[in-house]
């Protein structure tokens, strides 16, 4: 079937919720993806920060194969080895006593959300249940999500919200003590936010929550949807900090495009999701847990997030220099390879242009530019990039 064909079938029988471009994706291969009618595009995308590894890369491809004819799906009632295997790598990398998998970064952020108020109302008192959350924040597209995320585009036409959350402004220690009550269960935040613009908090900021969740008692939960799995040159974004959370959720990279989320936790807080009070039917399948476990593996073993630290300072150098070039551009920052370049005017065509051009790109709230390339990309493909975002830059300032 032809590409216009397919496209006025997309536009006929989809429900109209994505502003989808107009090409037809049917290709992948590492840090590059073909379309309908053979053109080639290097992915800076990544499936928005997913497909850390590449697409097709011969390991988890591998792992597919392997997962598919053996074991599908069973349900929790039952161990399964890959599930055991993956909760222990996690465990053994990380800060966490426990996981919870799932199948979303919204579900693990759900499971975030009802593990904390257990807890504090085990602990504490029955009227202590309620989220902070931040401005500019994206957790999600459930309605408790939705009511997390702190921009109210997201939230138009969904109201009533759920209660018990509430926002203050990102990086502001003072704005989120003020917040703080005896009603506060926990602190919610992204070690950067990425759909809000790719914004990377003060040094001393992820330190000063833990400090204030020590003193009071609330969880401190990093949603590390976009962070985790050495998207910003470690293999999880709170190490920047030298903090660890007690809380944590993680999806999108994690099987490298298979749908899995996860919510890691400390033994005491995962004490309160005693048997039957959470749950899922597909999450932490043998399949799923079996791609991840081949993921996870290979991006520990294969010190990806090093990789990720020495290409992400070529890309942020080499907007840097474009900046004093090109003064749509505002500010460069990120961290690894998430990595946002401010302009003076809207993204959205830029983004177009640069997609013309042979480069996918993302947006990130109206005038950012989002790189989120594989976590594999060459400096060449770094090189390639820059050269197609610099055209597309000038020729968008004449």
């Amino acid at each position: 079937m032809d590409t216009k064909a397919l496209l006025e079938w997309s536009a006929k029988y989809h429900t109209p919720n994505y502003g989808r471009t107009p090409i037809v994706l049917v290709r992948g291969e590492g840090t590059r993806v073909w379309d309908s009618d053979g053109k080639e595009y290097l992915d800076f995308t990544s499936g928005i920060a997913v497909t850390s590894l590449g697409h097709c890369h011969p390991v988890v491809t591998g792992a597919i194969r392997e997962a598919a004819a053996t074991l599908l799906h069973v349900s929790n009632i039952f161990n399964t080895a890959p599930q055991v295997h993956l909760a222990k790598l996690l465990v053994e990398h990380s800060f966490a006593d426990r996981v919870f998998f799932c199948n979303s970064g919204a579900e693990a952020n759900e499971a975030a959300f009802k593990v904390a108020r257990k807890y504090a109302k085990e602990r504490f008192a029955d009227d202590r249940y309620e989220i902070i959350a931040t401005h500019n924040s994206f957790h999600g597209r459930t309605l408790a999500t939705v009511t997390a995320t702190g921009q109210p585009k997201y939230q138009h036409g969904f109201e009533p919200l759920m209660p018990g959350f509430k926002h203050v402004p990102y990086n502001d220690l003072r704005a989120m003590e003020r917040a703080m009550d005896s009603r506060t269960a926990a602190i919610l935040v992204e070690p950067i936010q990425g759909e809000g613009g790719v914004n990377v908090p003060d040094d001393g900021y992820l330190r000063g929550l833990r400090k204030l969740c020590d003193e009071s008692g609330a969880l401190l939960i990093l949603d590390e949807i976009q962070t985790g799995v050495g998207r910003t040159g470690r293999l999880w974004g709170y190490e920047h900090s030298g903090i660890e959370p007690d809380v944590m959720t993680l999806a999108k990279a994690l099987a490298n495009g298979i749908p899995i989320g996860a919510m890691l936790c400390r033994e005491h807080v995962a004490a309160a999701l005693t048997a039957g009070t959470h749950g899922s039917t597909f999450a932490g399948s043998p399949f799923v847990t079996s791609v991840a476990l081949a993921t996870l593996t290979t991006i520990i073993g294969d010190k990806i997030p090093d990789r990720a630290a020495r290409t992400g300072h070529e890309l942020m150098d080499g907007l840097r220099a474009m900046q004093k070039k090109l003064p749509v551009i505002t500010q460069v920052r990120g961290q690894g390879l998430l990595i946002g370049a401010e302009l003076t005017r809207p993204a959205g065509p830029v983004v177009d242009a640069c997609r013309e051009a042979g480069l996918l790109l993302l947006s990130a709230g109206e005038k950012v530019v989002r790189l989120a390339p594989p976590l594999i990309v060459e400096s060449a493909d770094c090189a390639r990039a820059l050269a197609i975002l610099g055209d597309a830059l000038a020729r968008d300032a004449r």
